[in-house]
């Protein structure tokens, strides 16, 4: 979720809120355990089947016809246990939202959901695969599902924060048992962390603008008086000015 953005405001508008909220990285009291938490059978998730934690899978019993494998490789049970583990992108709510106090903030998956939309309704670009686009929206923060989302205020170096999410994404295709569709998982998560190729150029792109959007619709929200709305509008209006006359 960290977003290095290359503008702010000294105001207190929707623009600095961004800014101190996704920018700035102070020295924090302490950090965040990020580590995997093994799931048991008291662990919350009375759906996963491998009670022991998510790591290799035992041999689904084939006799089973819940255990039936697909043309990705994955057996029934490894599907509905993956989808299971990614309930909690759906659960865990984004840090510099919660860090900023906003009540009731956006999860990981509504951020992923909504880019993905973006990337449905973009206009064609020349080279780029839209298809291919929503596929990395859709699993660019998958790895949040073990290791939460970690902010810069938690003080984790970026070469850490990429190794903890590349583990944590092997551990969820190892759940999903291997096959195709988890090579294709981490294909494409491996493309948009390295910013690879032209699609995940845009999809960078969307996770910015997301982020933007979100951030305003929190702000406008905020403001009880018309005054407040009155200097917001002007900051605003002062944004887009200083945004139409920049160089290209």
């Amino acid at each position: 979720m960290a977003v290095h953005l290359n503008w702010s405001l000294p105001t207190k508008s929707s623009l600095a809120f961004l800014h101190r909220t996704f920018q700035e990285a102070p020295a924090p009291p302490r950090l965040l355990s990020v580590r995997s938490q093994k799931l048991s059978s008291g662990s919350g998730d009375p759906f996963l089947s491998n009670a022991s934690g998510f790591g290799p899978r035992k041999s689904a019993n084939l006799d089973r016809p819940e255990a039936s494998i697909g043309s990705s490789g994955s057996s029934s049970s490894s599907v509905i246990d993956f989808l299971t583990l990614c309930h909690r992108l759906k659960t865990t709510k984004r840090k510099g939202w919660i860090n900023n106090g906003i009540k009731g903030p956006e999860s990981i998956a509504d951020h992923m959901y909504r880019m993905a939309l973006m990337a449905l309704i973009a206009g064609d670009l020349h080279g780029v695969n839209r298809e291919r686009c929503i596929k990395i929206a859709i699993v660019h923060d998958i790895a949040e599902a073990i290791v939460g989302d970690i902010t810069p205020s938690d003080g984790i170096p970026k070469k850490e924060k990429s190794r903890l999410e590349r583990a944590a994404l092997k551990e969820m295709c190892e759940v999903l048992g291997g096959g195709i569709r988890a090579d294709e998982i981490k294909e494409l998560w491996e493309e948009y962390e390295n910013n690879s190729s032209l699609e995940a150029n845009l999809v960078k792109d969307f996770d910015k603008v997301e982020l933007i959007l979100q951030a305003l619709e929190y702000e406008m929200g905020k403001f009880q008086t018309e005054i407040g709305k009155s200097w917001a509008a002007e900051i605003t209006s002062r944004r887009n000015s200083w945004l139409g006359n920049r160089p290209n």
